[in-house]
């Protein structure tokens, strides 16, 4: 069972914003007053409406919106290290870009920060994960104006990226993205581990691949880690990537 509830000592608004919620996800709305701790260990997850954001909640893990990732990648962009996913990308500023697994959004906010008038269009099959980054993306303000900037060239979905892309013209994205969970995990990566247990596990097959490079014009680029079976079973044109970190990156242009 799955419910919706806010934090202590709420708001009207936040009591309000919970209520609709739970209406619109089609869950109880339960009043926080009449929770015990021992009682949200029964469910199977539940959401927090908190004061400014929504999270999600199971047993000691707390999943919440945040670009962290993403400014940790900017800044070293901007003292001259080399960005893997931004060279595979060889943007113009100008592309459409479909990012069929959005999860927390970093990547999509990475790229966003480097489109003048593009814009990325995300899927996410997860629906907590969703949750907490629409309403993330919708709320969250940055110190870092380039961050706002770029929130506000994505849009993202609710929706698995087969059924997605099986309604999409061909050739309507520029450049398609997909990162699927790594079959080797870094756990070690923090912004990750609360993700994990929300997230949906799917092995990419070869009739995903021409799906994806179905809709895209230009190319599909694909993230995988060293250690993982994709960059074997599907052979893209470049791959590049941090021996560091394990994290590859390949390219497959449009034919």
């Amino acid at each position: 069972m799955v419910i919706v509830t806010t934090s202590h000592n709420p708001s009207k608004y936040q009591v309000d914003r919970a209520s609709a919620l739970a209406k619109d996800l089609k869950i109880p709305y339960v009043n926080r007053k009449d929770l015990k701790s021992t009682d949200l260990e029964q469910f199977e997850y539940y959401y927090v409406v908190e004061k400014g954001r929504i999270t999600v909640k199971l047993r000691n893990t707390t999943l919440f919106f945040h670009p962290s990732t993403a400014k940790v990648r900017m800044r070293n962009i901007k003292n001259g290290f080399k960005d893997y996913l931004i060279e595979a990308l060889k943007l113009n500023g100008k592309e459409l870009i479909l990012d069929t697994t959005f999860g927390l959004g970093s990547e999509a906010i990475l790229m966003a920060a480097f489109l003048s008038e593009g814009k990325v269009i995300g899927t996410e099959a997860s629906t907590p994960i969703y949750v907490v980054v629409s309403h993330g993306l919708k709320e969250y303000r940055a110190k870092e104006e380039w961050v706002n900037n770029a929130i506000r060239k994505i849009e993202v979905y609710n929706d698995n990226f087969r059924s997605f892309i099986f309604r999409q013209e061909s050739e309507s994205f520029d450049i398609v993205y997909c990162d699927p969970m790594f079959e080797n995990p870094v756990y070690k990566s923090s912004s990750m581990n609360p993700l994990r247990p929300f997230a949906l596990y799917e092995t990419l097959n070869e009739e995903d691949i021409d799906q994806m490079l179905r809709v895209a014009r230009k190319k599909l680029v694909l993230k995988a880690h060293g250690k993982d079976s994709l960059f074997d079973r599907i052979k893209p044109d470049i791959v590049m990537g941090s021996r560091k970190s394990g994290v590859l990156y390949g390219v497959i242009f449009k034919q």
